[in-house]
């Protein structure tokens, strides 16, 4: 198929479960995919051999499919928030924190709360820079990086190479671009931390070594990555400020492009820097996790055919499993409203539908109040996106334009920064 393509890209995306690989063309299309399961590597998520051996599979499969010749840069992504400490062959020193692995000792924590600033990211015990402080006094330790410049590292042979997104969480400060003072005096050793670098900048060629295992050409680029969030953002094909994109998962989560940052830590609300745009969002506790309380998903297809969704029931829920929400209101005692409930399944559904769709208005008016831009458009991604009575109920709730999504796999969002890097780099 990719024989009509005359260069291609590749974007890899680290999951929590495994690893995927797209071979994308010069128009955003994608020719080949791989994947593998971490789990057939290693039993233990957090072994970083495992990662790897994940990562080549996917490549492989990916790169089977197509003329690798054609491939002229590569990018990749990672959990945020995952860290580990490295020597200087980028050996790992000791056992990964993964991006939900809490720090324990309450004295570094304390140090962080001391001296970062309100609406810094790197606030709380999964924060990249409390594993810094776990990790800096291990013997040999060269550089305390996130799994994302790990695994790049084996393309490029450097270990001491990031991106403004993974490095968020950590501590870095995307508004001016650097590792601000303030980090010093937690008791941080900086110099530990990698050089960071915009998503999307080219790093460096691929190292022979890495151009011989999965047969590519010398002068492939490889190019700054992102963490998994952002990179399936960017699969949707959002790209201008007023964009959404809508998850319709267990929660409900939301995202923005901004053509400024966004920081409200109230609400959980940070700004990724993506070229000069900003990608903020929320997460909300409604979402698919109250339609799993009352409805089998057999029962909410059934009962959705039924369902027309031009007309309100005017019951006004908030739908919640139980009191408390982050996004769009942030009140830990916040109460459900799911009352009264009408006897008629088909309507008690529809109003669960009508109130996920209320909060999912409110959460996008929440970040144009925050100093984002009026929502535009809107893609959709996740199981909830696929009911079509349930969408129309969001369209006429939200009031914008909504537009497919190019893609849900984040690899493609990470071959987009991959084409970009090529691009700059002069590759294509």
């Amino acid at each position: 198929m990719s024989g009509q393509f005359d260069k291609l890209v590749v974007g890899i995306d680290l999951g929590t479960s495994g690893a995927r690989a797209v071979a994308m063309a010069v128009d955003g299309t994608v020719v080949a995919s791989g994947a593998a399961k971490l789990s057939a590597f290693s039993a233990d998520h957090r072994d970083p051999v495992g990662w790897w051996k994940a990562v080549q599979a996917a490549l492989a499969e990916a790169l089977g499919c197509i003329d690798r010749r054609k491939v002229v840069a590569l990018s990749i992504d990672g959990t945020s928030g995952t860290m580990l400490p490295v020597d200087r062959t980028g050996a790992p020193l000791a056992t990964p924190m993964m991006y939900n692995d809490p720090v324990a000792d309450r004295a570094l924590l304390d140090a962080v709360s001391a001296h970062a600033p309100r609406e810094s990211a790197a606030h709380g015990a999964t924060s990249g820079l409390a594993k810094l402080l776990a990790f800096q006094s291990l013997p040999g330790v060269f550089r305390v990086i996130h799994q994302a410049d790990w695994l790049a590292g084996h393309f490029t042979g450097l270990y001491d190479v990031s991106d403004e997104n993974n490095a968020l969480k950590t501590g870095y400060d995307p508004v001016s671009r650097s590792w601000p003072d303030w980090m010093e005096r937690t008791g941080a050793r900086v110099e530990l931390l990698p050089d960071v670098l915009p998503a999307g900048a080219p790093i460096a060629t691929i190292a022979p070594e890495a151009a011989d295992a999965f047969g590519l050409s010398d002068d492939v680029v490889v190019v700054a990555g992102t963490t998994d969030g952002c990179a399936s953002f960017l699969a949707t094909g959002a790209d201008r400020p007023g964009d959404g994109v809508s998850a319709l998962g267990t929660t409900l989560t939301v995202k923005m492009l901004s053509d400024r940052p966004l920081f409200a830590p109230e609400y959980g609300l940070y700004s990724h820097r993506i070229g000069e745009m900003w990608l903020a969002g929320g997460a909300s506790n409604t979402g698919g996790v109250v339609l799993a309380e009352h409805f089998s998903p057999e029962r909410i297809a059934t009962l959705s055919a039924g369902i027309d969704p031009a007309i309100d029931t005017g019951l006004g829920y908030y739908p919640l499993v139980k009191p408390g929400e982050r996004f769009p209101i942030a009140d830990p005692d916040f109460a459900p409203r799911m009352s009264p409930r009408p006897a008629d399944d088909a309507t008690f559904l529809k109003a669960i539908f009508e109130g996920i769709a209320g909060v999912e208005s409110l959460a996008y008016q929440r970040l144009t109040s925050l100093g984002g831009p009026a929502l535009r458009s809107l893609r959709s991604v996740g199981g909830g996106a696929k009911n079509a009575a349930w969408s129309a109920i969001r369209a006429r709730k939200l009031g914008v334009p909504f537009l497919s999504a190019s893609s849900e796999e984040a690899a493609a969002g990470t071959a987009r920064l991959a084409l970009a890097g090529a691009r700059k780099a002069g590759v294509l």
